[in-house]
């Protein structure tokens, strides 16, 4: 006789809902105790504004942790035990990962962006400039040497001892984008996307961009097939189900590397709203929302649940996207609602958290889910004090409910 056929199992998006809900620490019973738990759960956070990975990993501490805010957690996490590591990822953005995935994200990710970002600079230089790849050479042998001897430095204290970062370049010889450039700033970014610096403590509170540049040490060097599906693993087990177009989309990869690391892992197909999806190969058991309290959460711009898939209509309703997202497809500070974006939030230059319901509650909750966003919006009022966070990447409903 003949093998049966295999029954391809259906998740229904209530069922991804309640997994998300679990996996990335944000049902009230799965709440993480620590920065590291958040970023291992979720894989990356999102860092492009340095804002972002404290709200995200706010939103999802329990109990005194979620009440003090992450602030000092996050802080030790990154640049005293080093658990953490701020660096460029996927789709050429910055991301806080934990420093056990850095060399798969390097290996994967990071270094062909790198090599790209070199090759671009050489390639300016030859036509806006006197400079050469062995003048380049100096220059960085020179800062590897400064920044050695202080430890930590800015990218104006490394000017300041190495002239040559100070050098300028015409940019786009020939075209309308034609003008001068600062070498610093895109030599320092390719020596960090080099894994050669890393960006330290920042100057300034916690929502600062203006960090500090530190030597790295060394690190493993894995190889591109096991780079890619060690990534792709960890992104599964917090993500799956997912489908090719999401993994393609977030890892920025070509589907033909997405496609090699599905197989390298074994994952399962499964059937989705959208079409085929896939989970690990032990990830196939269901995951029940009847199971789950109701949650309610303030996720911050560009958070890594909100940004986790290409495909958000099993969790964001399409007729909301022009008002929570950017033209450029970034999403602005959303609130939930057992596993859905319901609303938008934003701080007033007074410290007031603003609400706004998108989605009818009435038959979901009503009351309750009014309260329990206001009870996030509360905890997130009390640690953020006097400090005010205004996105990187303005949204319409976060510019009309701060005021801007």
């Amino acid at each position: 006789m003949g093998n049966k056929a295999r029954h391809t199992r259906r998740i229904e998006a209530d069922e991804r809902r309640a997994r998300l809900a679990v996996r990335h620490r944000l049902a009230g019973t799965a709440r993480a105790a620590s920065a590291e738990e958040v970023a291992g759960s979720l894989v990356a956070l999102h860092a492009t504004d340095p804002a972002t990975v404290f709200l995200a990993v706010g939103a999802r501490l329990a109990g005194k942790q979620g009440v003090a805010g992450p602030v000092a957690g996050v802080e030790k996490a990154l640049y005293e035990d080093r658990a953490l590591t701020r660096m460029h990822g996927m789709r050429h953005t910055i991301f806080v990962f934990p420093t056990a995935l850095v060399p798969a994200v390097h290996a994967s990710t990071t270094r062909d962006a790198a090599t790209r970002e070199r090759a671009m600079l050489l390639k300016h230089l030859a036509k806006g400039s006197e400079y050469d790849d062995a003048w380049l050479t100096e220059t960085e042998r020179q800062v590897l040497a400064e920044l050695t001897v202080r430890g930590e430095a800015t990218g104006a204290e490394l000017g300041e001892a190495v002239p040559r970062l100070r050098a300028q370049y015409m940019y786009g010889v020939g075209t309308r984008q034609e003008g001068p450039q600062p070498l610093s700033s895109r030599l320092l970014r390719i020596l960090g996307m080099e894994g050669r610096i890393a960006r330290g403590r920042p100057q300034g509170t916690w929502t600062s961009s203006r960090f500090r540049w530190e030597p790295t040490p060394e690190r493993p060097d894995p190889s591109d097939e096991f780079a890619h599906a060690e990534l792709v693993r960890q992104w599964l087990a917090a993500c799956g189900p997912a489908t090719e177009a999401d993994l393609k989309w977030w890892t920025g990869w070509k589907v033909t590397d997405v496609r090699k690391a599905l197989a390298a892992i074994g994952a399962e197909p499964v059937e989705l709203a959208e079409g085929t999806g896939h989970v690990l190969p032990d990830d196939l058991d269901p995951v029940r929302a009847a199971d789950l309290e109701p949650w309610a959460a303030l996720l911050p711009a560009l958070d890594p649940t909100a940004m986790g898939w290409q495909y958000r209509d099993w969790y964001t309703d399409p007729a909301h996207k022009a008002a929570l997202f950017d033209r450029s497809g970034n999403i602005g500070p959303t609130v939930w609602w057992n596993g859905r974006v319901v609303g938008g939030w934003a701080q007033r230059p007074d410290g007031e958290i603003a609400i706004r319901f998108l989605s009818d509650l009435s038959d979901e909750g009503g009351s309750e889910a009014e309260a329990a966003v206001e009870a996030e919006a509360a905890r997130l009022r009390g640690w953020v004090g006097d400090v005010r966070v205004t996105p990187r990447f303005r949204t319409p409903l976060e510019r009309e409910l701060s005021g801007a």
